[in-house]
């Protein structure tokens, strides 16, 4: 009995699907002879036979990328632009966004990956262009999407706890906004496509190591279920860039890449920071009203309290993004204003990594010194952005609707455990309610820290684990667990664990015998 209830309960929390990357080509070798794009290449399959390769029905997927229109007009017209005209750095005042068009990667080029699942499902396209050299130059930087008008955007930010200015798309482009088969609006952006008026020192590109890692985080994010921006492709180029990775004085010059990514909106908090810090009053409303027009359709724009039901959504949704990350042993790094996105997805990979031996301390970024940006502080870093947030809003709210939110960003703190609690009790596949549960994860973390286990494989082990193993604490061939066996409380630990197991199996044995019915059938 105790081996179908145990596999009962982790069959409710175990379901993943995923959907595949596809590599096309990728070189690290600058003297490979690997395919590029250019005049010289005759190797590459044609259109038809990559198109074979799925064989499936995509009569709804277009075919031409001609047909592939974007609009840069909704946020034109919504906002004032740049009035002055000109790709050189300088301090921007009173607009939202400056016009300027993606500098074409050099030399020839090369399509890494694409997502299959953002190429079709979010951009209706058949995955056969993605083989042509218009694909190509259009996902580069090299030619423009119809209907594209490219824009940098205008933002400021509290950097590693402090306000640093205007900051802005200093190495990104938005291409436009694309209206898909589902009635969803995605909004399409390259990254590492060139200098902007908000470059600052930087040179606008991104080489290769940061690319692939975004690129690939994103999307591993998406089918982790955690909300996040996503990558369409990644281009990869001979152009040299100059970078010292670990900020220790030791220049390499690596190579520059370009991704295409995208997302339901690219406005973060720093977007109406740099508004409120200006005194552009004006454009923070209506920037305000944009957002809450486009996105949060349940609000009322005639609602006199519709800034405060914005912020207390953002709050609310914040706290979730935040505990989706710390259950999947994510730390994002650099967890600064301007990377906060107002629709709480995750957005701006940096300098991230997912934790592998569970330690709260650990930090991915190599410039955080201090530790800023640990894993365990990343709830408290989301507080801290969330009152930069309320800061912004004062402005255009009353001192009733200020004293409101304030009480709305003190919930923050429950509204984080409360979700974190949800995702843990899932990952240990412990159903119904226990007022013992939240001391039986905490108990199991310490341990975990202890130990130096590994985080995911502890928690994917104990799924897979037989109840006989458990009882027998006989952990062949599964080293995580094998590492927690050596605490000296791991046997009291597994004791309470087994027996909140079976105490709610014992209250639903009329489930778990219906369950055992279909598994049978």
């Amino acid at each position: 009995m105790w081996i179908i209830d145990r596999a009962f309960v982790f069959a409710l929390v175990a379901a993943s699907s995923f959907t595949p990357v596809y590599v096309l080509d990728f070189c690290q070798n600058t003297d490979a002879d690997c395919h590029r794009h250019d005049a010289a290449s005759n190797n590459q399959p044609s259109p038809q036979t990559v198109k074979s390769r799925w064989n499936r029905n995509v009569s709804h997927l277009l075919h031409d990328l001609d047909q592939f229109k974007v609009s840069c007009r909704k946020l034109i017209e919504s906002f004032p632009l740049d009035e002055v005209d000109g790709n050189f750095v300088r301090t921007v005042k009173n607009c939202l966004f400056s016009k300027c068009i993606p500098t074409p990667l050099k030399g020839p080029l090369r399509l890494a990956a694409v997502s299959k699942d953002v190429i079709e499902e979010i951009l209706d396209l058949d995955m056969a262009v993605t083989q042509s050299e218009d694909f190509l130059r259009y996902v580069s930087g090299d030619r423009l999407f119809p209907g594209s008008e490219p824009l940098a955007h205008r933002y400021g930010g509290h950097q590693f706890g402090y306000w640093a200015g205007q900051l802005g798309d200093g190495r990104a482009h938005f291409l436009g906004q694309y209206s898909n088969r589902k009635g969803e609006i995605w909004e399409l952006q390259l990254k590492g496509s060139g200098k902007t008026p908000y470059s600052r020192s930087g040179d606008g590109r991104a080489v290769i190591r940061s690319s692939v890692r975004e690129f690939l985080c994103s999307e591993a994010m998406h089918f982790l279920g955690v909300p996040t921006s996503r990558a369409a492709s990644l281009t990869v180029s001979d152009e040299p860039v100059v970078r010292d990775q670990f900020y220790n004085g030791n220049v390499k010059t690596e190579r520059g890449a370009v991704v295409l990514r995208l997302t339901k909106s690219w406005f973060r908090i720093g977007s109406l920071e740099i508004l409120a810090q200006s005194g552009e009053t004006d454009l923070l409303r209506k920037l305000l009203n944009f957002m809450i027009d486009q996105h949060f359709s349940y609000i009322s724009l005639s609602d006199p309290e519709k800034y405060v039901v914005f912020y207390s959504t953002v709050v609310n949704e914040t706290a979730h993004l935040i505990a989706q990350w710390m259950s999947v042993g994510f730390a994002h790094g650099v967890c600064n204003t301007d990377n906060f996105s107002l629709l709480s997805i995750t957005i701006d990979y940096g300098p991230f990594g997912f934790m592998e031996s569970y330690d709260p301390n650990f930090v991915p970024n190599a410039s955080d010194d201090e530790g800023r940006y640990s894993i365990g502080a990343q709830a408290q870093v989301g507080l801290f952005n969330l009152e930069k947030l309320l800061a912004a809003l004062r402005p255009v709210l009353t001192q009733i609707q200020q004293k409101r939110a304030q009480i709305i960003l003190k919930g923050y703190a429950d509204l984080y455990q409360m979700r974190i609690h949800q995702l843990f009790k899932a990952k240990l596949g412990l159903l119904g309610e226990d007022e013992n549960d939240r001391y039986l994860i905490a108990f199991l973390l310490k341990m975990m820290e202890d130990t130096q286990s590994d985080f995911t494989m502890t928690f994917r082990q104990l799924s897979e684990v037989s109840a006989e193993q458990l009882l027998n604490m006989n952990f062949t061939q599964m080293w995580a667990l094998d590492d927690l066996l050596s605490h000296l409380l791991f046997s009291d630990w597994l004791n309470m664990y087994l027996l909140r197991l079976s105490r709610w199996c014992d209250k639903h044995e009329h489930l778990l015998l219906i369950a055992s019915n279909i598994s049978q059938t």
